[in-house]
């Protein structure tokens, strides 16, 4: 019995990623249509662009159609999703989203809506982290604190998502990467509900990335990077929780939190990194430039695709990494992903300055 079960659950895994990528691989060219028909471009203007030729930024709006279609279809409800709370922040963060590939909305307003959507899915859909998990030396989180440290999760991931949404695929690879392995990681720990959640985002990132990869036709715009990070967010909270250590129960994966950092390394690390180097010289965290990693690969000389493929090797070898030696724990295996990324960094600064100066010299590490 528990045979055919498996069999059917993987017969509808098949139809969910299908589904989805054929929904949005449907909708893309109607909406490449009315963008050119109504002049609904990227903005050539602007200085952190690669393009030379307009191109539109709705392909946002194919993903989060195809995707709450899915969920709709499939009957994805289950004590584990929260269904109905996923769907409101979502259909709040598109809205947001739209209004700022359509017209522009300042920094403050999408702070604002992201805490909102945060506070729903946090307090009324009680998606949130109950432990540290001996990081820090600090394990169960007093109720206040538990919702605080969620909502910045959330909050962060959206962003993360977002900010490296800037060279063709990147966004969209990055997106499919970080949600084949947590669908995985939930079949395995049979959570079947939220390994379909994790299939009806990929599916409908797969349909995109048709259409994006180089030379991109259509850019998925805020629509979708910030619905990417939101459900991105969402699984990795229940990915951690479900996996918790207490109450004589053992997870069956561990040092949790530690594969859930590796997982999304990319999209976390850039954030972080961007955001201290603006701190320290004084600029708003949410300034616009064109320090991201990926910029910085695309002055060595590589290409759109070069650059994507480059960075996701490396957050799929980061997650083997940490699946291989998790049993040394949590703090050392986030250290450890984060001392990695730092000395990469470090190379990759090393290797800008050489070819800037023409030179080899041992100084290109420091200044």
């Amino acid at each position: 019995m528990s045979e055919f079960l498996n069999t059917h659950y993987y017969v509808y895994y098949v139809f969910i990623i299908c589904f989805s990528a054929f929904i949005t691989y449907i909708i893309i060219p109607s909406i490449l249509h009315v963008a050119r028909a109504r002049h609904l471009y990227d903005d050539l203007g602007h200085f952190r662009k690669q393009h030379d030729q307009g191109i539109p930024r709705l392909g946002g709006v194919a993903i989060f159609v195809s995707f709450n279609l899915t969920i709709l279809v499939c009957s994805v409800i289950n004590q584990s999703v929260p269904t109905s709370y996923l769907l409101i922040a979502s259909i709040i963060l598109f809205a947001t989203g739209l209004k700022d590939d359509l017209s522009g909305v300042n920094s403050s307003t999408k702070f604002l809506i992201q805490f909102i959507i945060s506070l729903i899915l946090v307090i009324m859909g009680d998606i949130r982290l109950t432990s540290m998990y001996g990081i820090f030396g600090v394990f169960e989180l007093p109720y206040i604190a538990s919702i605080i440290i969620s909502i910045l999760v959330i909050m962060l991931l959206i962003n993360a998502f977002n900010l490296i949404d800037g060279i063709d695929g990147l966004a969209a690879l990055t997106g499919i990467t970080v949600n084949v392995t947590f669908a995985i990681s939930f079949i395995y720990i049979k959570e079947y509900e939220l390994a379909m959640v994790a299939l009806a985002i990929t599916g409908a990132i797969l349909g995109f990335l048709k259409y994006n990869i180089t030379p991109a036709k259509i850019f998925m715009g805020d629509t979708g990077s910030l619905l990417i990070g939101l459900i991105s967010a969402v699984l990795a909270l229940k990915f951690i929780e479900l996996n918790k250590v207490g109450n004589n129960r053992f997870p069956e994966i561990y040092s949790a939190p530690a594969v859930a950092v590796a997982i999304l390394i990319g999209p976390i690390f850039d954030t972080l990194r961007v955001f201290f180097i603006r701190a320290i010289n004084g600029i708003p965290p949410f300034t616009a430039d064109r320090n991201h990693i990926h910029h910085r690969l695309l002055k060595l000389g590589l290409t759109h695709l070069q650059a994507t493929l480059i960075l996701g090797g490396f957050n799929i070898l980061a997650v083997i990494t940490v699946l291989s030696f998790n049993s040394y724990g949590n703090y050392v295996l986030i250290m450890f992903i984060f001392g990695v990324c730092l000395l990469a960094n470090w190379g990759l600064t090393f290797t800008l300055r050489s070819k800037e100066r023409h030179s080899l010299a041992l100084r290109n590490l420091f200044v």
